[in-house]
């Protein structure tokens, strides 16, 4: 199941395009050590493709489509050493998700900024079936734009500005609430 995104209409879009330029041209696009070399180079363009008329769940089918993820990554041990392992089954997902997501709740906060009284809320947008507390604790609480724009803007990862729980696939984004 992938995320549920309530704001995302033709001005989220636009906003997250915009964001994605910004990062592109800073040379600053998060590009996942996960991505084989066809992956590299397909991966800005799809996700500006999922930005412009899909979603998160557009952007993993077609990275898996077009297999662009390697078949094997590193996984080093607490003793030092380095074993080479499978990519997980949901790499695409993660990755599809986590990055559509990071640039929808960018753009959500820039319409915040932009739209008088308008705040943004943490929601549940992909449904778990084990939640984690500090994650459910997250739920419903009321989050500045100007400090998540820019702790997204100067991280790599939503969970990370949303301060939910560490690792990725909080299920978590914001919505805006007028």
């Amino acid at each position: 199941m992938t995320l549920t995104f309530h704001d995302l209409d033709e001005q989220t879009r636009h906003l997250m395009v915009e964001e994605l330029e910004l990062d592109q041209s800073a040379g600053r696009l998060y590009l996942s050590p996960r991505l084989n070399e066809d992956g590299l180079g397909r991966f800005p363009t799809l996700l500006k493709e999922a930005m412009l008329t899909g979603d998160a769940a557009l952007l993993a089918s077609k990275i898996l489509q077009e297999r662009l993820l390697s078949d094997l990554e590193p996984r080093k041990h607490k003793s030092g050493g380095v074993q080479m392992v499978r990519v997980s089954y949901n790499a695409h997902e993660m990755l599809a998700e986590g990055e559509f997501n990071k640039f929808y709740v960018r753009a959500l906060c820039r319409r915040a900024l932009g739209e008088t009284g308008a705040k943004l809320r943490i929601y549940r947008a992909k449904p778990v079936t084990q939640p984690r507390h500090d994650s459910l604790e997250k739920i419903g609480q009321i989050i500045d734009p100007v400090e998540l724009l820019a702790d997204l803007r100067g991280n790599l990862g939503v969970d990370a500005a949303l301060k939910a729980p560490s690792g990725p696939n909080s299920g978590l984004s914001v919505e805006l609430v007028k």
